[in-house]
């Protein structure tokens, strides 16, 4: 995925190619599809399924690195999208989380590395890196293949202290100690 609704892939001949959508819209729904293809086509999902849909701007996040985001989750069903059975889009909270902190599931913490603030990303998460043969009872079958759309609208690093000029700089890229961030640490845009 690339700025401006193009989209670049290479073919089994390592031959580079570069589609332009005429929107955005279609754009994500192509790149959705591509996903759904690779999960399709694969003998066994052994591992997450991740497709960028917007790339963002700023720093990829990092394992510690704390994130707002919005998220829609289907249930993989006859080979493409199923019900859905969670999402804060439309609700007033977005849902914090700590990447590495261990309180969503392992495909999460796994499909949101690198991510950047205003991604959007589409992650398709075998049982074995969701909810296992538990399952979640009332929404989640035993077994089952999960399907996220997620979109990081907030970003706080784990390494970020405020500078003397009052801008807020990563420590990733200063050999400074960062101090306790004072408030919430989320900035305001």
């Amino acid at each position: 995925v690339r700025p401006n609704n193009y989209s670049t892939f290479y073919d089994d001949h390592r031959q580079n190619w570069s589609i332009m959508f005429e929107s955005e819209k279609a754009a994500v729904d192509f790149s959705k599809q591509v996903c759904i293809a690779k999960c399709n086509s694969s003998p066994a999902l052994d591992s997450v399924l991740c497709q960028d849909l917007l790339l963002g701007e700023g720093q990829g996040v990092e394992g510690g690195d704390s994130l707002e985001v919005a998220y829609t989750g289907w249930l993989f069903q006859n080979n493409g999208l199923g019900q859905v059975f969670d999402s804060n889009v439309n609700k007033d909270k977005l849902l914090r989380l700590k990447l590495g902190s261990g309180k969503v599931i392992k495909g999460w913490e796994e499909g949101m590395l690198g991510m950047k603030k205003g991604g959007r990303r589409f992650l398709i998460i075998p049982p074995a890196w969701a909810y296992g043969v538990q399952g979640v009872a009332g929404r989640v079958p035993p077994d089952s293949t999960l399907v996220f759309e997620v979109e990081v609208r907030r970003v706080k690093l784990a390494k970020e202290c405020s500078g003397s000029d009052g801008l807020s700089v990563s420590s990733r890229d200063s050999p400074a100690p960062s101090p306790v961030p004072s408030s919430d640490g989320f900035s305001s845009d």
